[in-house]
């Protein structure tokens, strides 16, 4: 993490348990389970602690009934990184309901009703839950404003109880997910296309017509389950979005049901050579593979050598994958009017939006082209690139399989949740910290 851009640290903790005050009695899961016998002192430890007595009520009671269950760690100790107490500034309650039911976390009569359950289902039975929170780290010379993308933040992510992976790389990831919005209208580009962050009248004039006539400025737009995820990156990048068709959940066409498995296409096209995807730059892999004489540090960002800094990123900035979608999606005027076919509208898309950031014209966005202070596309910087974790109104965590894939499983569909929780802003934020740990950067 450093000093110019947002960093944040996802953790997902493998911790347990209850809600409301500390209590004496237990929540006891379904026998032949056992209570945990320290229920009363750990959710007394946990509601006194330093970095939880100030939080909303609905969080702190979350955190609670963490420790009040069977478990082998507490709730994350929250430690500040600065010499001022970090700032919670929203959060995430998560849960298993509120999505598509799929194998991971429901018996489906006649699929799974008579296999053990891989993901949920551990202590008898006790529903998975968990708690997520966000805090600025009020760092010397960095804003304490989170709707700024150079403002340093934290996440902590605990969970109870999640069944540990040890078939095929198996792993939990959490992701920030950003709803689409519908964005103002605006004079277009010399040439037509809509400028960054807008749409064109006629844009508005095609949406404001689909649907319910809900797709006007402000209001979510009707057609968008898209994942995001904050990476230390910098500030917070996303997988490159041309993967998507290949994952499992992705349609051909608009409103057609997914058919990337009945097409075989599962898998058929991967971003480990970077580049900007099936209609832009293709890489050679002696320049943009793993050399194994100089392994790969994806995290190598920041650095007074621009030559060290990583040049072989796979992902790409949060606010310009948002741009990508408003082209695929919501610019049906100002972007390729006559190409209805999903995929080709994206990889067009990401090869046009990369391409004005992209100044070498390599078809990958570097630490140094990607760097928030970085002037591109007439801009004096890239702070637009980058989306605001305020932005982002729901947090889900998924079931991954190391396929080679950035993006997630069967994305966008929920096919691979296994909990999701909507943001509750905290406004004004409160302290969520106690004591300091050593990290400074």
């Amino acid at each position: 993490m450093n000093a110019r851009t947002v960093a944040v640290a996802l953790m997902l903790a493998m911790s347990a348990a209850l809600v409301s005050p500390p209590r004496c009695d237990a929540e006891p899961p379904p026998a032949p389970c056992h209570a945990n016998p320290n229920a009363a002192a750990d959710s007394a430890a946990v509601a006194s602690r330093g970095d939880v007595v100030n939080l909303p009520q609905p969080l702190k009671d979350r955190l609670i009934q963490l420790a009040d269950r069977p478990h082998s760690y507490l709730p994350i100790q929250a430690f500040a990184e600065a010499d001022r107490a970090s700032q919670l500034f929203q959060y995430y309650l998560l849960d298993t309901t509120g999505f598509e039911p799929n194998v991971f976390t429901t018996l489906i009569p006649g699929v799974n009703d008579h296999v053990q359950l891989t993901v949920t289902g551990g202590n008898c039975g006790l529903p998975t839950i968990g708690a997520v929170r966000v805090v600025l780290e009020p760092k010397p010379g960095l804003p304490t404003d989170p709707n700024d993308p150079r403002a340093f933040n934290d996440v902590f992510t605990d969970i109870s109880p999640l069944f540990v992976i040890n078939n095929e790389s198996g792993w939990y990831e959490g992701w920030m997910i950003h709803d689409i919005t519908v964005p103002p209208a605006a004079p277009p580009r010399p040439g037509g296309r809509a400028a960054f962050g807008t749409i064109t009248a006629g844009d508005a004039e095609i949406l404001k017509k689909m649907g319910t006539s809900n797709n006007v400025p402000g209001h979510i737009f009707t057609v968008d389950d898209s994942y995001w995820e904050f990476n230390y990156l910098g500030t917070n990048w996303v997988h490159p979005l041309y993967e998507l068709p290949f994952t499992g959940g992705f349609p051909d066409n608009f409103g057609q049901a997914p058919d990337a498995f009945k097409d075989g296409e599962i898998g058929k096209l991967q971003s480990i050579v970077p580049g900007s995807g099936p209609a832009g730059i293709q890489n050679e892999p002696q320049v943009f593979g793993d050399n194994p004489n100089l392994p790969r540090d994806p995290d190598k960002f920041d650095g007074d050598v621009d030559r060290q800094r990583e040049f072989r990123f796979r992902n790409i900035p949060s606010g310009l994958a948002n741009e990508i979608y408003l082209d695929v999606y919501e610019r049906r005027a100002s972007f390729e009017p006559r190409v209805t076919n999903l995929q080709t509208r994206l990889f067009d898309a990401y090869a046009a939006e990369v391409a004005r950031v992209d100044s070498d014209g390599d078809g990958v966005i570097s630490a140094v082209e990607g760097d928030i202070d970085t002037p591109s596309d007439g801009f004096p910087d890239n702070a637009r690139l980058f989306l605001p974790p305020t932005a982002f109104n729901r947090f889900a965590v998924t079931r991954e399989i190391n396929d080679g894939l950035l993006a997630p499983r069967f994305a966008p569909s929920q096919r691979a949740w296994v909990l999701s929780g909507f943001r509750v802003p905290v406004d004004p934020a409160v302290p969520a910290s106690a004591g300091r740990d050593s990290d400074d950067r």
